[in-house]
């Protein structure tokens, strides 16, 4: 346990979560149909997740064609991913810099990390990844409402923009 700090009129220990183990969640959500296709792991994310990602969605039989909107991470925008996409008759397209709330996936880890981590303290690592594949399978369920406001398609567009670069 580590002391923190925070302002009260008396001490107060409050228990945190220690140690360096990762749960990683690789994830892939579908506008349309609302399906989430997943990938997880306690080691990294990398190229070989994300081409394990991408032949899960293959395997799935979505319609033709099929777009993933990703952001700019390295394991995401390399040859070998570009050639397996391209192989798997998948679109990647990626997003600006700099811009989350154009990616609906964002939208989803929001929801979950609110729902199962902020706040919270978790006594050891197998009741931390619980609560979070927990947060995940009740999704359609328990947080339907909040998944359907959040995961809408109406984005603010703007016809003439006047762009100034700094």
């Amino acid at each position: 346990m580590y002391s923190g700090c925070l302002w009260t009129i008396g001490r107060k220990w409050i228990p945190a979560s220690t140690g360096r183990q990762r749960f990683n969640v690789l994830g892939a959500y579908d506008a349309v149909t609302r399906q989430l296709v997943t990938i997880t792991n306690t080691t990294v994310v990398n190229t070989e997740t994300m081409c394990e990602l991408l032949e899960k969605m293959s395997k799935l039989g979505l319609k033709k064609p099929v777009t993933i909107v990703l952001d700019n991470a390295r394991y995401q925008r390399n040859a070998f991913v570009m050639e397996l996409a391209e192989e798997l008759g998948i679109e990647l397209l990626f997003l600006p810099s700099y811009s989350p709330n154009l990616n609906l996936i964002e939208r989803l880890w929001r929801l979950i990390k609110r729902t199962a981590l902020y706040g919270r303290y978790y006594a050891n690592f197998k009741l931390f990844k619980a609560a979070i594949e927990k947060t995940i399978d009740e999704l359609h369920t328990v947080h339907r409402e909040k998944l359907e406001s959040m995961m809408t398609l109406k984005f603010q567009t703007f016809k003439e923009v006047l762009l100034l670069a700094a």
